[in-house]
């Protein structure tokens, strides 16, 4: 399973990151689809995704894969809050995510799911979370930046290697996630053709950046 992974992680096509700051977290994505890293199928979707109004996520892999995952995760999670009457923590919400893709994926199946997750949110208390969910299930809490395997993921950790700071306000953390995009979208084919920022703090989630990358001819 660990070589299936590993021969997805370039071929993944995408851009994700998430970045943790004093006040939130900033999460962006690219917009392309790809299909065997070779052909551009589309030039205007959106890799973050609201999943509620306390969680955000995007995802790395196949494009059928995480649209599926992202409505199980939504429904899930409503699921369990009508039954224990009580709003999951972001915690709790990563942890139902990553029992979801543990299951997707030893799911006896002639294509396996395999998509990996930023799962971003806000608290009742206020406090703000990031936590990464690998293909395989893990769950792991960023304390700094993560891009998960996305196939921009050399280029977007090699920028934050140099650039992140911590205790960083959201809104440099805005400007970082989206020069970590460009980075990516300069040197990764499969990914391009526009940039998505959210921004999570204890006042909500809010889309900030909605760019659309149109080519200039000459």
């Amino acid at each position: 399973m660990n070589e299936e992974i590993s021969r997805n992680i370039m071929k993944s096509g995408t851009s994700i990151v998430g970045l943790v700051c004093k006040d939130g977290i900033a999460m962006a994505g690219d917009r392309r689809v790809t299909a065997g890293g070779q052909l551009i199928m589309g030039k205007n979707e959106q890799k973050v995704v609201q999943i509620n109004e306390y969680l955000i996520v995007a995802g790395t892999g196949v494009a059928a894969d995480i649209d599926i995952s992202e409505k199980v995760i939504a429904a899930e999670l409503r699921l369990k809050e009508l039954k224990t009457k009580i709003r999951p923590s972001v915690k709790e919400s990563a942890s139902l995510i990553g029992n979801i893709l543990y299951r997707n994926i030893r799911t006896p199946s002639m294509i396996p799911s395999v998509v990996g997750l930023l799962v971003a949110g806000f608290n009742e208390d206020g406090t703000t979370e990031l936590y990464t969910v690998e293909p395989a299930g893990g769950v792991y809490k960023v304390k700094e930046y993560d891009a998960n395997f996305s196939s921009g993921m050399p280029f977007i950790l090699g920028l934050l290697e140099r650039q992140y700071k911590k205790d960083l306000p959201i809104k440099d953390g805005v400007e970082l996630v989206k020069e970590c995009i460009k980075a990516a979208i300069e040197r990764d084919p499969g990914s391009g053709n526009g940039i998505d920022v959210f921004s999570v703090t204890k006042d909500g989630i809010k889309h900030v950046v909605s760019e659309q990358i149109i080519p200039q001819y000459k």
